[in-house]
């Protein structure tokens, strides 16, 4: 009886054992998300899942993503992420596009900049288009890339903004640059089409339409993005 005892209290010690198991296991897959983004455009397949968490170590949380940082001896301020549509913030996703990995895609209706990764994804970026009769469209590529790069505002824009002569010669990089962090210039058959993908101190800016015609990024996100491209990435700008 005795031995009959302690089997049954073993057994019934197995089972607290694996219902605390289980319990943990629903547990952690019940546990909410780590404020990863995780939306995407277009159709989730099956068998090409938007990943919830990254395995790219430069894409995770957005508080570690848009947080302070010190480039090229210049400190870049905390992007206020919550202010910011989560739809904005850089991310991974299933690649709408179709086109060929390395290509970067922007989407000036939806405001969102693809670069097409190998494996059927994507990574997002947010931006700031161009207003109405100020944009472009096409396909080119990237000629060439500067860091903090000298901002020269073209002579029709002075003739609408007579403030802006005294940069006739050129603005220095810097925070308050037009520019921002990194400017990737486009050009198309040879010619310089004029416009950038940039970075921007206007991280309010992301999601509108108000630049001048360039396409703009959060520095944080135009740091990541130029350090992801070389030269001759083609470019779709629809």
């Amino acid at each position: 009886m005795d031995m009959l005892s302690r089997r049954a209290v073993l057994a019934g010690m197995g089972a607290v054992t694996l219902v605390g198991l289980g319990g943990c296991s629903q547990t952690a897959m019940d546990m909410p998300a780590l404020g990863l983004d995780d939306i995407t455009t277009g159709s989730i397949r099956a068998d090409r899942p938007v990943p919830r968490i990254s395995v790219d170590k430069h894409i995770t949380s957005p508080d570690v993503m848009y947080a302070s940082l010190t480039d090229g001896g210049f400190v870049v301020p905390e992007v206020p992420y919550l202010k910011i549509k989560p739809e904005f913030r850089r991310q991974i996703v299933v690649d709408p596009t179709g086109e060929a990995p390395g290509t970067i895609v922007v989407h000036t209706k939806e405001r969102l900049l693809y670069l097409v990764q190998p494996g059927g994804e994507a990574i997002r970026y947010g931006v700031g288009v161009g207003k109405d009769g100020f944009r472009w469209s096409g396909r080119a590529n990237i000629q060439y890339g500067r860091e903090w790069p000298t901002w020269t505002p073209p002579p029709e824009m002075i003739q609408r903004k007579p403030e802006l002569v005294k940069w006739q010669h050129g603005q220095p990089g810097g925070l308050m640059n037009p520019l921002g962090a990194r400017a990737l210039y486009i050009y198309q058959n040879g010619q310089d089409t004029g416009y950038r993908l940039h970075g921007s101190p206007e991280w309010w800016s992301i999601g509108k339409a108000m630049s001048s015609g360039c396409v703009r990024l959060i520095n944080q996100d135009i740091i990541d993005l130029y350090s992801r491209v070389s030269k001759r990435n083609p470019v779709v700008v629809v």
